[in-house]
């Protein structure tokens, strides 16, 4: 629903492009705006940053630098980005437009989701992420408010690169994220890669078969310390007789220890789809139980821990369940203290350290208990966070480990107590044995493949060049083939790690290459209307061009008549389609065919393209003779071709009785005469001196209306 509160930048035009319609929504960081880019005439989604954010330069440099990575991932669950820039003291991000809703209003609506809905949903959210990943990009705030679900059914993320853009501005121990979702590295301040996404898509998952979220407190610090001290639980505990497959799927997202997850989104991708395919129908439409709801409002000794058992300092009791706001990405800073947190609840902003002071902490440990602290994932953590057949198969993997190394410590043959040579020999062998360790360690970290080296700049040549510096600097490569708008196919578009970085070199390094941009079929709109027309290009991000009008017989006025590039032409996004688009038939001017003849003047209508339909009703007329045009209708103006014209034909002039006035006075016989319609002439005779008619012609018959009386007046 649309923001009604006023603002000051609603109505307003920024940067001279984009028209401000409404406010959608406000965060931490920006305020999202309905706007309409006037160049392209296509709604768009105006998010414009909060002035704090503005004032910072280079967090601006380096969001105009995520933005352009984000605008060159162009896949069909990612939210496009399409602009970037600034206006005076606005700086803002245009992004593709979703009109629908978010994954949080679903969850809002429904609660706990059966699980063939839940990873139906689940689903392109993941496959955006892994075409991401794979672009080396991270998200760092995956949120159900960040997923949207537009009215046709569509699903995307959104808010690319700004996570890390605002991340990369802040000072250092300090970090952006929604702390619900928030990955344990993250909250120790550790560098994120593609498995902190996927830890916050195994939270959501969590959310969304079981209706809340695994971690709850009083304030957001006590959520960030479970999410590195405590396990996420089977959902099952929640949801009973929920798959055991989507048990271990949650749990291998959410493992603490980030080696144990999912390596990018294509690796949990793969899982998902084989899950959601091998379950049966039955298990997919499990209902969540309706009392859900009840155990949530339950005693706590009655609602599953939120903590691993042995640490009931992780989630302190208080006096009433107090749900904390966790769907606004947040900030804790590393000097604040948990009482100076609770005091600013109101401000959906907080700072979370990530190197937390000594004792910080305290107020959160039980009563006579020990301090607790940001545990690391050890080796007797749990397995429940791996698939089954992984999680077996690691089990295995240390258990023989384990028989290798006890039979190593163990010797086949019993050593006397009493024999010192024999001690001082095997002391002798062990010293060289360790010599030889510590001689090829230090060859290894040295000089050998575990030696630190820089990863050389490759970006902009081929494959070959760059696998050859590479191997130069002692790196092993493989290649990932990528979209690109900028850089020709076949040539690198740069490596990750990223160049510049030094790693040890048994790591290997990927390097993109690029499959140049990433071409899209043009939608075919012939015959739609030109409003029509320009919706199928905003929808397929396609630019509108050239609009030419031309006259069409056959199609009605504002219809696409032709396209240019055709339609299924593959193009990439923003190109302009050029339409032709009728103005309906041509006009033709009627031309004038009155006093014509009645077969010539049918020949001129229908040379002009006109039909022409006489009227059965003739007419007299004085001057018009008979068989000739003495109307038409219409008269004049224009018509479009094949249009009729009606005819009307003279039957010539009326006859008129011609009475007799000889004997008459000449002033009254002309009267009378007029009267009937004739012209009058007098020829005087001797001057006419008594005015009388003498003679008259013609007399006593019928003549045409208009004729000529001569009147002999004496």
């Amino acid at each position: 629903m649309q923001d009604k509160v006023s603002d000051p930048l609603v109505g307003t035009l920024v940067d001279n492009r984009y028209r401000v319609q409404s406010r959608l929504a406000r965060g931490g960081m920006s305020t999202v705006y309905l706007a309409t880019d006037q160049r392209l005439e296509r709604d768009v989604a105006l998010k414009v940053l909060h002035p704090h954010l503005v004032n910072d330069g280079n967090f601006l440099d380096r969001l105009g630098r995520e933005a352009k990575a984000a605008a060159k991932l162009s896949h069909a669950h990612v939210v496009g980005v399409l602009d970037q820039g600034s206006d005076g003291h606005t700086a803002y991000l245009v992004m593709e437009y979703i009109k629908g809703h978010t994954l949080r209003d679903v969850i809002k609506e429904k609660g706990a989701l059966s699980p063939r809905l839940a990873l139906a949903l689940i689903d392109p959210v993941v496959e955006g992420l892994g075409a991401a990943h794979a672009a080396g990009l991270i998200h760092r705030d995956i949120k159900p408010e960040n997923v949207l679900i537009a009215d046709d059914g569509r699903i995307k993320v959104g808010d690319f690169g700004l996570a890390r853009a605002v991340t990369a501005s802040t000072s250092t121990g300090a970090l952006i994220g929604t702390v619900a979702y928030l990955s344990p590295e993250l909250v120790l301040g550790r560098q994120a890669d593609a498995r902190s996404d996927i830890y916050s898509v195994g939270i959501m998952l969590y959310e969304m078969i079981t209706g809340k979220q695994p971690f709850d407190g009083e304030v957001p610090i006590q959520v960030a310390y479970q999410h590195v001290n405590s396990t996420v639980e089977a959902p099952s505990a929640v949801v009973p007789g929920l798959a055991a497959e989507v048990d271990e799927l949650v749990q291998w997202c959410t493992a603490r220890d980030p080696e144990q997850r999912p390596l990018d989104g294509n690796a949990l991708l793969s899982e998902l789809r084989h899950i959601r395919t091998n379950l049966t129908d039955a298990e997919l439409d499990l209902q969540p139980p309706a009392a859900i709801a009840a155990v949530a409002h339950s005693p706590a000794g009655l609602r599953p821990p939120a903590h691993p058992p042995g640490n009931p300092s992780a989630n302190p009791p208080s006096g009433s369940q107090a749900q904390v706001r966790q769907d606004h990405t947040e900030i804790l800073s590393a000097g604040q203290h948990p009482t100076e947190i609770i005091s600013r609840q109101s401000n959906p902003t907080t700072v979370l350290s990530a190197s937390p002071r000594p004792g910080q902490f305290g107020p959160l440990a039980a009563p006579g208990g020990p301090e607790p602290a940001f545990g690391e994932p050890g080796d007797d953590e749990p397995d429940t966070a791996v698939p089954l057949s992984k999680r077996a198969q690691r089990r295995q993997d240390r258990d023989a480990a384990k028989a290798q190394s006890k039979a190593a410590s163990t010797p086949v043959r019993s050593l006397r107590e009493g024999n010192p040579r024999r001690r001082g020999l095997l002391w002798i062998i062990i010293l060289v044995i360790a010599a030889l360790l510590a001689t090829g360690a230090g060859w290894f970290f040295g000089m050998g493949p575990g030696s630190p080296g820089t990863i050389p700049r490759v970006a902009n040549k081929t494959v070959a060049e760059a696998q050859q510096l590479l191997g130069t600097a002692g790196f092993q490569s493989t290649t990932k083939d990528v979209f690109d708008d900028d850089i020709r196919a076949g040539l690198v578009v740069g490596t990750e790690p990223e160049a510049g970085r030094e790693i040890r070199k048994f790591q290997v390094v990927s390097l993109f290459v690029s499959k140049g941009p990433q071409l899209f079929p043009v939608p075919g709109m012939s015959g739609k209307s030109l409003d029509e027309a320009k919706n199928e290009l905003n929808g397929a991000e396609m630019a509108l061009g050239t609009v030419t009008e031309t006259y069409s017989e056959s199609e009605p006025a504002g219809t696409v008549l032709a396209q240019d590039p055709a339609a299924g032409t593959p193009a990439r996004h923003g190109t302009p389609v050029s339409l032709t688009v009728s103005k309906g038939p041509e006009p033709v001017p009627v031309p004038d065919v009155r006093g014509q003849e009645q077969g010539a003047a049918v020949k001129a209508l229908e040379a002009a393209g006109l039909k022409a339909v006489i009227s059965p009703q003739t007419v007299n007329d004085k001057k018009v003779p008979k068989g000739a045009v003495v109307a038409q209708d219409p008269s004049s103006g224009t018509l479009t071709r094949g249009q009729t014209v009606t005819l009307t034909v003279s039957k010539g002039p009326k006859l008129v009785d011609v009475p007799s006035y000889i004997g008459k006075q000449a002033n009254d016989a002309r009267k009378a005469l007029e009267k009937l319609g004739f012209e009058v002439r007098v020829n005087n005779i001797l001057g006419g001196f008594f005015g009388t008619v003498r003679d008259q012609d013609p007399v006593n018959t019928q003549v045409p209306e208009g004729s000529v009386v001569t009147l002999t007046v004496v």
